[in-house]
């Protein structure tokens, strides 16, 4: 059962970590480590680099880097915050654009609690495996498309390729992820 920490126990903890206490780090990371790392996933849709942007938030959080105040906002969403701009950097190193969520920040650790939003997240981690089995170019296409959100003629400048083949790849890609996502609610349903 998670308890959230209240207004004094956060000020209680930021004061250990400042005075080097370990143990205060770890029962921070024990109570916001989730919720971060469901950010950093959100935005980087890679679990180790989310993993990695994890570590570097609460680092950044151990060496004091910026300092939380309490009366300006909420400990967590202050992580949050950070993790965000972690994350953000990350994929500025990469080339990549962030994905673009609706969810306020505030919100990340509770909306996957939902079953409703545990449901979506499951069937999120569902088509991502799918996707992952088309054949390369077509995966690469469907994610550029739907979870970078680039249009059809934005794919082709960038990949040097005709519009017209990035649309039959992509049609291609499309109607071979629905046949696995088919298969895939079939097996589901006999288990």
């Amino acid at each position: 059962m998670d308890v959230m920490f209240s207004p004094a126990e956060d000020t209680e903890l930021m004061r250990r970590i400042a005075e080097r206490d370990q143990q205060a780090l770890w029962a921070l990371y024990q109570e916001y480590g989730k919720a971060v790392y469901s950010l950093a996933y959100r935005i980087l849709e890679n679990t180790v680099l989310a993993e990695e942007v994890t570590q570097d938030t609460f680092l950044k959080v151990w060496h004091q880097t910026t300092r939380w105040d309490a009366e300006k906002g909420k400990l967590k969403n202050w992580l949050l915050t950070i993790a965000q701009f972690t994350a953000i950097d990350r994929l500025r190193k990469e080339g990549r654009q962030p994905a673009v969520h609706a969810d306020p920040i505030e919100d990340t650790d509770e909306s996957l609690l939902t079953s409703k939003n545990e449901a979506r997240w499951q069937e999120e981690s569902a088509l991502h495996m799918l996707v992952s089995q088309l054949p390369e170019q077509q995966g690469a296409l469907i994610n550029l498309a739907f979870f970078q959100g680039m249009s059809h003629g934005e794919i082709a400048a960038a990949l040097h390729m005709p519009l017209g083949t990035v649309k039959t790849r992509l049609r291609a890609g499309l109607h071979r992820l629905r046949e696995l996502w088919v298969e895939s609610a079939d097996q589901t349903s006999k288990q």
